[in-house]
């Protein structure tokens, strides 16, 4: 907690960014996740969405939620959003990020290391859990938790992620207002196409979040 994001790349990580270029690399053409749809697409799903009471957590396990699952040759569903989500991201054999830098969205902070980064649920598993996934079978939760057609997976600082926990954003909104428009566009969207539910107060600060876009 509490760390100064660096802002410059040390001689060892240049040196390892030299040997590693040769093993494999990726540089991301987009750092943003896919499927965020339009603030009227997003007014429309949110309208769209059941309203109801928050459920129990009584059960809830990550094992419930197998991941991170293989995407492509050695490569997992973190290390392959790392590659999606990062700039100049170069990995060795086995598909791990060496080097490269990823912006977190969430806090503004720009991170050289994959070491300090998190692959946030955008809709937290327990969250997920509670407004409905409890009475899904293995296959979909996983499907859920390794989503990368929707908006469902986002690098961002550890510790951000950390605290951000389970929470719904009644209670939780990154610290960049300017980014609050395209958080609740992209929970709304997650929440819509996997049909959960949003409690009332879940629902009025997707609302007030949404009203503060643009565009």
């Amino acid at each position: 907690m509490g760390r100064t994001p660096r802002w410059t790349i040390p001689l060892a990580t240049l040196t390892t960014l030299t040997l590693a270029v040769t093993i494999g690399a990726a540089t991301a053409a987009d750092a943003t996740p896919s499927g965020i749809p339009s603030t009227s697409t997003a007014q429309a799903q949110l309208d769209a969405l059941t309203v109801a009471p928050q459920g129990s957590t009584s059960g809830y396990s990550r094992d419930l939620f197998p991941h991170w699952i293989t995407i492509s040759g050695s490569c997992n569903t973190r290390e392959t959003v790392l590659q999606r989500d990062g700039t100049s991201v170069v990995t060795d054999a086995s598909c791990a990020a060496v080097s490269g830098s990823w912006y977190s969205p969430f806090d503004g902070a720009t991170w050289y290391a994959a070491s300090d980064v998190d692959i946030d649920h955008l809709v937290p598993l327990a969250e997920a859990w509670r407004s409905g996934a409890n009475t899904w079978t293995t296959s979909r939760r996983q499907a859920f938790a390794n989503d990368l057609t929707r908006p469902q997976l986002i690098a961002v600082t550890d510790d951000v992620n950390q605290a951000k926990g389970d929470q719904d954003p009644a209670t939780w909104q990154p610290s960049v207002y300017s980014y609050r428009c395209t958080y609740a566009k992209m929970w709304i969207a997650v929440k819509y196409h996997w049909s959960l539910t949003a409690q009332a107060s879940e629902a009025g600060a997707l609302q007030t979040m949404l009203d503060t876009c643009t565009t």
